[in-house]
């Protein structure tokens, strides 16, 4: 029965959004919505809604906020309660506002009336693209597709004496495959790539001191020593007993009242991927999720667990025991598989109705305990529906997570393969009142990540990456 009734409303849903064009149908719900008529006013909420469905599969964010401003305008003239459209309003609405601070130091190319010489030459260097950025024995090092000349890297200072701050700039002819991202290091206020012009990227260093710079041109690397000079004051060690300098205890107060919730996956007759050595998913994703908790509650969090021992919870009860808790963040802690061998990374999902085939299948992977019983319109419904408003501050927590592990790792370990971060379908994170990411520690079908992942220094290492992750995520968003 459940099945029949969502396959007949996803056919009755695909009908509705084809029938006009979106501009038609926002031009008919604007004049519905300014009518005394009281029917007008609910052809004009329905025909938001169903632009909002259509944004939503499209992944359309212009027509989504035309519709998210409809459905609040005409919602509140017939008294529906649209708290959740006017939060997921104002959400999108900030973060169209956030990026844009983002690039605030990126100006605009001028267009020249003919085209120069130094254009041509730029635009033949457009080929190089940045193919990784990564920690290596404290240095930063950017790794491109092709061979670097000097003539393509330009350093400079400098100094604004009403901040007092300190830049040290990289201008690289050479183009991101990623979006811009936010590096860190001890000692250095911020660190930053973006791509400021179509062909060149820039690399900015930040400090409130001097910061020694030195840098090298290696084949196809950059190669950057920043050495902050000013010294960090060692903090004074308290009576009362204190956590391990390794995990200091978070300085902002109103950070740590946060409440969190670890998930770790499968469990119980649900032993998720069989992997290398017989290692299974359950079991390695437990430990990881345990010293995660340990972490986090030495910084003074307050942490709860989904599941702490060998016991199979379904999906749909681990958000909503996270919704019981009012957890400020939800991390679901997985671990990946692949029939190649070969196959390695840390990767990171936020909840959305990807049409990335790879976010398909790793999602299908994890989804499988507990919906096989559900159609695909059923699910895809569902995906639809449910937490739309929280996928922007997903996604900011998901790119602190994954660099905080990233981070942490790369400072003990060689070859550790970012992943990234990317959207998903995931059934686990569907229903969750608050920013809820997935995180596959890696491929247990993989050799060498296999056995890092039983590996008690390592699950501790990652564990430590993700409570770093964490409380940048809200140092950020505070």
């Amino acid at each position: 029965m459940l099945k029949a009734v969502f396959a007949l409303f996803a056919l009755f849903l695909t009908l509705s959004l084809y029938a006009s064009s979106d501009a038609q149908v926002l031009s008919q719900a604007q004049k519905h919505l300014h009518s005394a008529n009281k029917g007008d006013i609910f052809r004009a909420y329905n025909d938001y809604k169903t632009l909002y469905l259509k944004a939503m599969m499209n992944q359309d964010e212009p027509l989504r906020e035309k519709a998210l401003g409809g459905i609040v305008a005409s919602g509140k003239k017939l008294h529906i309660d649209v708290a959740a459209y006017e939060n997921e309003l104002r959400m999108l609405q900030n973060r169209k506002n956030y990026l844009k601070q983002e690039q605030k130091y990126v100006k605009p190319t001028p267009k020249p009336n003919k085209p120069s010489k130094q254009a041509k030459k730029i635009k033949l260097n457009s080929a190089t693209k940045l193919k990784s950025i990564y920690w290596r024995g404290g240095k930063l090092v950017l790794r491109f597709s092709k061979r670097l000349r000097k003539h393509q890297v330009n350093y400079f200072k400098l100094y604004d004496a009403k901040t007092n701050r300190y830049k040290y700039v990289f201008d690289i002819d050479a183009s991101l495959l990623s979006r811009s991202q936010n590096l860190v290091k001890p000692g250095i206020e911020s660190i930053r790539i973006a791509q400021f012009k179509p062909n060149k990227i820039r690399l900015v260093f930040k400090n409130d001191s001097v910061v020694k710079i030195r840098f090298k041109i290696a084949g196809n690397e950059i190669v950057i020593n920043a050495t902050p000079t000013k010294k960090v004051k060692k903090r004074i060690k308290p009576k009362t007993k204190q956590p391990p300098a390794t995990v200091p205890v978070s300085k902002y107060k109103r950070i740590t009242q946060k409440t969190i919730v670890i998930d770790p996956g499968h469990g119980g007759k649900d032993p998720g991927a069989i992997g290398y050595g017989r290692y299974k998913e359950k079991d390695v994703v437990l430990a990881i999720s345990k010293y995660v908790r340990d972490y986090l509650k030495m910084r003074g969090y307050k942490v709860y667990m989904t599941r702490a021992n060998n016991r199979f919870i379904k999906l749909r009860h681990r958000t909503r025991y996270a919704n019981k808790k009012k957890a400020d963040l939800f991390v679901s802690i997985h671990a990946n598989a692949s029939k190649h061998k070969k196959a390695k990374g840390i990767e990171t999902y936020f909840l959305s109705p990807s049409r990335s085939s790879r976010a398909k299948r790793v999602a299908a992977m994890e989804n499988k305990a507990d919906i096989d019983d559900m159609n695909y319109y059923a699910k895809q419904s569902f995906l639809m529906f449910m937490n739309n408003h929280k996928i922007v501050a997903s996604n900011k927590l998901a790119i602190d997570l994954q660099q905080g592990v990233l981070h942490e790792l790369r400072k003990h370990y060689k070859g550790v393969v970012d992943g990234g971060v990317r959207e998903g379908p995931f059934w686990v994170l569907v229903g969750a009142q608050m920013p809820a990411v997935l995180i596959e520690v890696g491929f247990i079908t993989n050799k060498e990540e296999a056995k890092r992942l039983v590996n008690k220094t390592y699950q501790k290492r990652f564990a430590k990456g993700i409570a770093e992750g964490i409380e940048r995520y809200f140092i950020k968003n505070r």
